[in-house]
């Protein structure tokens, strides 16, 4: 075998950051008005991407990247 691999590739971190942005967006309008605490914590995971994705995404400063990648991380299972 020459080592390749047929992993599928992984999409850039800007188009995983949008796509989890919509998935929490979806889910903040579902959510019952009387549920405080899931509504808190889908807006305070959504106030934190929006001041990260101010500029260009698609070549962000490794601060915000690496920041852009933590918050991924933070919010995988909200």
């Amino acid at each position: 075998m020459s080592g390749v691999s047929n992993a599928t590739p992984r999409p850039p971190l800007w188009a995983r950051v949008l796509a989890r942005k919509d998935e929490l967006e979806d889910a903040l309008a579902d959510v019952s008005p009387h549920d405080a605490v899931a509504r808190t914590a889908l807006e305070t995971a959504l106030a934190g991407v929006y001041s990260l994705i101010t500029g260009d995404l698609a070549h962000p400063p490794g601060v915000v990247s690496r920041a852009l990648a933590d918050w991924l991380e933070r919010n995988k299972y909200l």
